[in-house]
């Protein structure tokens, strides 16, 4: 812990260290799905009590990193089209995406609450094609940040759960109307997750994560359609890879209900062009 920072975070910006550390927990592993040395550079770096508080489970770490692979797979995907394009990512945390994906040409505009983006400015300084901006991700005030000329990808990893419903539904209909042709990445937990964390039922280690109002099973996807007209398409962005048990079931659990219909999910959206 060489920085000695010690981060003050309220509950819900406190998942931004769980993620992290799940994601530097499998970055360590020889065998890592997920290569991550930021991550592992961060956690080394934060004063903070991370095994005791949120433990070390391996199936937990790699669950984290498939599902960042899911989105880093989208991402670059979009630069490869789109070299030159903007990722916006709300509520952006501790996230290392940009060292794991970036062309060394897009611009990356990371937009989350005052004293989440206080600890990320100190811990990972803004550079010449990545700023922060310190904003509530539901007002949709930083659209106007966004350059228009270029293709924009938004990435709301880790945050609709945290939103009541209509506020999801508002949010994406919004993105939707003002980056027309943009393409919105989002993930969800599904309703039997929701409801663990609404009852304090849902406990990791010695870590109680916040309520998750906002659910979705996975055979649900199809029903983001109807946040607004400007949303053309819905398409299901599935985990691949894994290693041990978790390697062997994810196959299953992806293609079997009631396991394929009642997991946690990844999607995108693409917005309409005007």
């Amino acid at each position: 812990m060489s920085s000695g920072e010690r981060p003050e975070l309220g509950a819900v910006p406190e998942t931004a260290l769980w993620t992290l550390w799940y994601r530097a927990v499998e970055a360590r592993r020889p065998d890592a799905v997920l290569h991550d040395p930021k991550a592992v550079e961060l956690v080394d770096r934060i004063d903070f009590p991370f095994a005791d508080r949120f433990g070390t489970s391996d199936t937990q770490a790699q669950l984290q990193a498939l599902r960042a692979s899911c989105f880093d797979r989208e991402v670059a995907d979009f630069l490869a089209r789109e070299p030159r394009g903007t990722v916006v990512s709300l509520g952006e945390g501790l996230e290392t995406q940009y060292w794991r994906v970036d062309n060394g040409r897009a611009r990356w505009l990371g937009v989350d609450l005052p004293e989440a983006v206080a600890l990320r400015e100190r811990l990972l300084p803004p550079g010449p094609r990545r700023r922060h901006l310190a904003a509530d991700a539901t007002d949709l005030s930083w659209a106007d940040e966004v350059d228009r000329s270029r293709a924009v990808l938004v990435s709301a990893q880790g945050l609709l759960m945290y939103l009541p419903p209509m506020q999801v539904r508002a949010l994406i209909a919004g993105c939707a109307e003002r980056l027309p042709g943009a393409t919105f990445l989002l993930d969800a937990v599904p309703r039997w997750f929701s409801h663990l964390t609404l009852t304090g039922r849902m406990r990791s280690h010695a870590y109680q994560p916040p309520p998750m109002p906002w659910a979705m099973d996975a055979d649900e996807r199809g029903k983001l359609r109807t946040a607004g007209p400007a949303v053309a398409a819905v398409r299901d962005v599935r985990p691949t890879g894994g290693r041990g048990l978790v390697g062997a079931l994810l196959p299953f659990a992806l293609a079997v209900p009631p396991f394929s219909t009642r997991r946690p999910s990844v999607v995108a959206l693409e917005f309409a062009t005007r």
